[in-house]
């Protein structure tokens, strides 16, 4: 099983590495990819050193079984037959080819059967906050179908990548030094000590992408006519993303139903004792796998929906980490990687 990682020196593609090695992920050899920027450096990975290649279009993909691209929507666009055109299986962190008919989106515990046809060779790993909300959603969707989604998701730097996280330290250092802010690049404005409305750019309704996103991405993942306004905000905590979701379902559901249907998910951890001050907090689900939910109650203004809170880590379930279980379902299932 050979291996690549396409953007290896970005946020998400050293944490692939990390958790293939944590994984012990089966793989006989390793390449990986960046840019002129990031080609010669060099990684430790099980005790052995890997130089990054500069990404061309060439043959390097020639023996490769499994490519985790994490390098851009551009980038991912313009390298998809060179990666995929010998064979190998591109399993994609961008939004390039999310909502593309004839490319899968799958989050492995709700639909991975979905990998298993992919006619252009490539698998589309979803938006980091769709993720996380259908992981928690889908044991509930089980109980009684979802009709409506509202969600507010409060979004960590990291999830802009290590130089948008790197941005706010910088930003506290200089407000600590100086008592202003003046680096402001990864974001439109000062994020240390602020929250910002919006992630990635508005469109014509004036919902931003990141928010269509969650709708389009929520259906199709679900194989669900549900509905989902969302209302996404970055924060200035460093990593993992929490959401606070509403959602109304066809049928009423107790605390306790929807308690029960969550301890047993994959996936999920539940904490959620609230009366004791126990709830999920970025804090604590930053480096781990699971999503975080509690704050579980019933909704005060309809009876037939509850409301929920819930924390993971964007770079490991929203990205890396669902990227390496998908390849994990193809290798398991047999004659279809």
């Amino acid at each position: 099983m050979r291996v690549a990682i396409v953007g290896a020196s970005g946020a998400v593609g050293q944490e692939l590495l990390r958790i293939l090695d944590e994984r012990n992920f089966p793989l006989d050899d390793l390449v990986l990819f960046g840019s002129s920027r990031s080609a010669g450096n060099k990684y430790k990975f099980k005790g052995k050193d890997y130089e990054v290649k500069l990404l061309q279009h060439n043959d390097d993909f020639k023996d490769i079984d499994i490519a985790f691209t994490s390098a851009g929507a551009g980038t991912s666009k313009d390298f998809l037959e060179t990666i995929t055109k010998y064979g190998a299986v591109m399993i994609d962190n961008s939004s390039a080819f999310r909502m593309d008919d004839d490319v899968p989106l799958v989050v492995p515990e709700i639909n991975p059967e979905d990998a298993l046809s992919r006619p252009r060779g490539v698998i589309a790993n979803p938006n980091c906050t769709t993720i996380m909300m259908v992981v928690v959603l889908n044991p509930i969707e089980k109980l009684s179908h979802i009709r409506k989604i509202h969600v507010a998701s409060y979004q960590s730097a990291s999830g802009a990548g290590a130089a948008a996280m790197q941005e706010l330290q910088q930003q506290y250092k200089e407000i600590v030094e100086t008592g202003k802010a003046v680096t402001i690049n990864k974001f439109p404005h000062q994020l240390a000590y602020n929250v910002i409305p919006q992630i990635d750019k508005m469109t014509e309704n004036d919902y931003t992408k990141e928010e269509v996103k969650m709708f389009n991405e929520t259906r199709k993942i679900m194989h669900s006519n549900v509905r989902t306004s969302a209302t996404c905000v970055r924060v200035s905590s460093l990593r993992s993303h929490s959401e606070s979701v509403w959602f109304e379902t066809e049928q009423p559901l107790s605390v306790e139903e929807i308690r029960n249907a969550l301890q047993g998910a994959p996936g999920v951890t539940l904490v959620d004792d609230p009366q004791n001050y126990v709830y999920p907090m970025p804090l604590e689900s930053a480096g781990k796998d699971d999503v975080y939910v509690g704050r579980v109650r019933k909704d005060l203004a309809d009876d037939n929906s509850c409301t929920l809170w819930l924390t993971g880590d964007q770079i490991r379930k929203g990205a890396a980490l669902n990227a390496i279980q998908i390849a994990e379902y193809l290798i398991a299932s047999p004659g279809r990687l």
